[in-house]
């Protein structure tokens, strides 16, 4: 097992100015970490995705530090004006950026749901329709370049474990799995151990992240804390001192 740190650790540093994507890599070393994931890229002014990438790629060589994994945002129902084509195509792009950097794999999300103006139904069944074959258009795309695709139980709608199962057993491609985040299931009030272990045949990525939870009955307990689905309360904690239950 390589454990590594996401550059969304930095993310508050690099957007002040403080330290720049190279500074976060020189970091990620200093500190011992196997590998770094990159959380998108943020090109300094104009310069070109095609451009930065591949120099990144040349940093993290010099610093002995793989690139795990690249995460990307995505929806394939509300983005990109809310056509599914045109998000596949933006998508393959992140892709070719995966690509440049040397990273195996990619992660992006599936969708946040439908807009209350939707017409039609807005159950997760209905969002399927629309999903599987965006993300399998994405996915076989991926596998020509070598690079696997991923979906993060992330964003409340795709979220809880038996939904990202139904997504990826419909998709049903040997590239495309799962960007587990052992944490994230509090967010839809799921126990997380239980959500683990559905999800750990189909994991190619693994995110440590841990919660302070409260009941939604209790006080509102003020500022840092935001509510899961269901209406509790979550607050970000280090790993291992929430209540994500870890050996």
């Amino acid at each position: 097992m390589q454990i590594g740190v996401s550059s969304y650790s930095y993310s508050r540093l690099v957007r002040s100015g403080e330290m720049t994507e190279f500074d976060a890599i020189r970091k990620t070393a200093e500190l011992g970490y196997d590998v770094i994931e990159f959380s998108s890229l943020h090109p300094p002014g104009n310069e070109p995705f095609e451009q930065y990438a591949p120099d990144v790629r040349a940093a993290c060589d010099e610093a002995g530090l793989p690139i795990a994994n690249y995460t990307v945002g995505a929806d394939f129902i509300n983005g990109s004006g809310g056509d599914s084509r045109l998000e596949v195509e933006r998508v393959k792009d992140e892709v070719r950026i995966a690509h440049l950097l040397g990273a195996p794999g990619m992660r992006h999300d599936a969708t946040r749901g439908f807009p209350d103006s939707h017409p039609g139904g807005r159950s997760f069944d209905d969002a399927l329709t629309v999903l599987v074959p965006a993300i399998r258009a994405v996915t076989e795309f991926a596998a020509d370049l070598g690079v696997r695709t991923m979906v993060e139980n992330h964003g409340m709608f795709c979220q809880d474990s038996e939904r990202v199962e139904r997504l990826v057993n419909a998709v049903n491609h040997e590239n495309f799995g799962v960007l587990i985040d052992i944490g994230n299931f509090l967010c839809v009030d799921e126990p997380p151990d239980a959500a683990v272990g559905r999800l750990i045949p189909y994991a190619f990525h693994v995110h440590a992240k841990d919660f302070h939870t409260r009941a939604g009955t209790a006080p509102d307990p003020g500022e840092g804390w935001f509510r899961t689905r269901g209406g509790n309360y979550l607050r970000g904690a280090i790993v291992g001192h929430g209540e994500v239950p870890l050996a």
